[in-house]
């Protein structure tokens, strides 16, 4: 029989200097995300995709244009994105990074500067022949973020991302074991 949890409501806020480097060791963790986005008629699909990032929390994929999930964005831009390392195992320690905005495809002005970000990480990136591949770029407003080697078991740490890439706590959850 699974354990029942309950959850708490820490009262306390988490210091924007902490939840942001939180946020970036998260993901620096992996170079794949997973990609959530809602079609015109409110389906959903999911697509996994390298990404990078820039420090204002922009993430930063390339995709066929005709792809479902760039169909989706072009129909509705709300897109949610999860970042984890997945050689974590159960019973261990998990961290994990979910960020909830919108995305679009970069146009050609900004397409330099998504380049430089993917670049970035990506050395290869460079010699790929992605022919009509097009970058596009994620803007996050809300971050939901685990980390229990640093954060402690079972802690859900929610905040605000402002346009500059700044953080504003706004909640903590504990997810506890209820003891009968």
């Amino acid at each position: 029989m699974l354990p029942q949890m309950t959850i708490e409501r820490a009262k306390r806020p988490l210091a924007a200097a902490r939840i942001t480097a939180a946020a970036r060791r998260l993901l620096d963790a992996s170079t794949l995300c997973a990609i959530a986005t809602v079609s015109n008629d409110g389906g959903v699909h999911i697509n996994t995709a390298y990404f990078a990032w820039s420090r204002t929390f922009d993430v930063v994929w390339l995709s066929d244009p005709h792809a479902h999930h760039s169909r989706n964005l072009r129909a509705n831009d709300r897109v949610a994105i999860a970042v984890y390392d997945s050689s974590q195992t159960w019973g261990g320690p998990d961290r994990g990074i979910q960020l909830f905005g919108s995305a679009h495809e970069v146009g050609q002005r900004a397409a330099r500067h998504a380049e430089h970000i993917y670049a970035n990480r990506f050395s290869e990136y460079g010699e790929a022949d992605l022919g009509s591949y097009r970058f596009y770029c994620f803007r996050p407003r809300r971050v939901k973020l685990f980390d229990e080697p640093v954060l402690g078991a079972g802690v859900f740490v929610t905040a605000r991302v402002r346009n500059d890439g700044g953080v504003t706590w706004e909640r903590t959850e504990i997810y506890r074991e209820r003891s009968e």
